[in-house]
């Protein structure tokens, strides 16, 4: 991978794309590396289903709005996932030409045609559907909602979402690092479901703003497809001090500031070892922090963020601490310090992973100007409730259609992931169930209005 931080004042470079996108030529050369496999291994790895092997065919004879065609098909968020996916771990992973050589670059084909289509406006690869006089509200506006809202509007649902953000794409917009994932990616995909008819309303909270009763009577079908909540709270004395920092709106603050309006001290830690403590350790860094830690209850062989994102972090200049645990956040009226304790794994947990004890008498002090909490997000339960569905710990209970406790209300996206956890939750997965949610939400309505002789 290469990287192109830069260190000084300039800050907005520290924060343009990562990888940079490949050149036409570049493009070329790396389709004509695909064997086209009948089989296609990479796309029985793709959560979503795209055709890899013809959206890189298309690529190599020149059909570059058909290449997109192919991949938009398949995920309505394609150009986000092109950055986000854990390529590693799924379609390039499975590439047959891992066993001679390096995989195809697919993650970056599937970038540079998706970039054709952003170039050319003009072009509108889909169209809502003849209005089947259906309506649906849906409850979040992230990935899992954005991809059930264009498979129902290209069916010809009235699709309404109801989202509490100012912006829409939930992670995508707010919650990914814009070095990873600009923002105007993210928005540019919410536009592409709008041009289909489907209404987005910002700014409204269900649950205070519009009752879930209402819902359920204007619409004929809810679906329930927010995220997670806020970080979580570790419990600790010195939580609420200045220079405490919640991860996601760090990151947050970067993608709607704009990095240049964000301050962040010499040094930082940050508690946690998942994607999202990786993105926020990076952030810090590249705002400018000269000494950035993460610190891990566990170890490095039971962290939960991807392999390439740990490489991504060191390579970074993040530095890791293993087996150590925060036992209070230091300072009078801002963050100094974090006093921290030593541990040891022992029993296994029902995950497989090793419980962190504590070493009595090795606690430490780290100095720090500010604390980044990255230790996992808080669940919704608090709508759920409102919904009155079922859930257990704040994860919702759906059945194999879709569908929760509650008739015609239907989850899906990170709130019924049974870790609730970046390692389980990310955006193609969430994709692919707001497809499957629409899919069943048009099944369970057609069969329901074909009985009582309405369509």
């Amino acid at each position: 991978m290469r990287m192109h931080r830069r260190a000084g004042n300039d800050i907005l470079a520290n924060f343009a794309e990562v990888v940079p996108a490949l050149k036409s030529a570049e493009a070329l050369l790396e389709a004509n590396r695909c064997l086209f496999c009948e089989d296609a291994p990479c796309t029985a790895a793709c959560p979503t289903g795209i055709d890899v092997p013809m959206f890189i065919r298309k690529i190599a004879t020149g059909n570059l709005t058909g290449s997109a065609k192919t991949i938009f098909d398949a995920n309505p968020l394609g150009a986000s996932c092109a950055r986000v996916c854990p390529t590693e771990a799924l379609c390039e992973g499975a590439c047959v030409l891992n066993e001679l050589s390096t995989p195809v670059m697919i993650g970056q084909l599937q970038r540079h045609a998706t970039n054709h289509l952003m170039a050319h406006p003009d072009i509108q690869l889909h169209h809502r559907g003849v209005d089947n006089g259906l309506r649906v509200a849906i409850v979040g506006a992230g990935p899992a909602g954005l991809s059930a809202a264009r498979e129902l509007a290209r069916w010809g649902y009235r699709v309404t979402i109801y989202e509490q953000d100012d912006k829409a794409g939930g992670l995508n917009t707010y919650g990914v690092a814009p070095f990873r994932l600009p923002q105007a990616i993210a928005l540019w995909e919410v536009r592409q479901i709008e041009q289909l008819g489907v209404e987005i309303c910002t700014g409204v909270t269900v649950g205070q703003d519009v009752t879930a009763e209402h819902l359920l009577q204007a619409y004929d079908a809810v679906l329930i497809a927010v995220g997670l909540g806020r970080i979580q709270q570790l419990g600790i004395e010195g939580e609420s001090l200045p220079g405490v920092i919640d991860a996601l709106e760090l990151i947050r603050a970067t993608k709607d500031k704009g990095p240049e309006h964000v301050s962040i001290g010499r040094k930082v830690v940050v508690i946690g070892a998942g994607n999202t403590a990786i993105d926020a350790a990076t952030t810090a860094k590249r705002l400018g922090a000269e000494i950035v830690q993460i610190l891990y209850r566990r170890t490095e062989n039971e962290m939960t963020a991807y392999p390439f994102e740990y490489d991504f972090a060191k390579m970074d200049g993040v530095e890791f601490r293993w087996l150590i645990a925060p036992v209070r956040i230091v300072g009078s009226n801002q963050v100094e310090a974090i006093e921290c304790r030593r541990m040891r794994l022992g029993a296994e947990d029902a995950k497989g992973r090793r419980n962190p004890e504590p070493i009595p008498g090795s606690e430490l002090m780290i100095q720090a100007d500010n604390v980044v909490m990255a230790i996992g997000q808080e669940k919704l339960i608090q709508l759920f409730d409102h919904f009155g569905i079922q859930h257990h710990g704040g994860i919702v209970e759906i059945n194999d259609r879709m569908q929760t406790s509650r008739e015609n209300v239907f989850a899906a996206g990170d709130c019924t992931f049974a870790g609730g956890g970046y390692e389980e939750a990310t955006v193609v997965l969430a994709v692919e169930q707001g497809k499957r949610a629409a899919d069943a939400i048009h099944r369970t309505l057609s069969a329901t209005f074909a009985s009582e002789g309405a369509v």
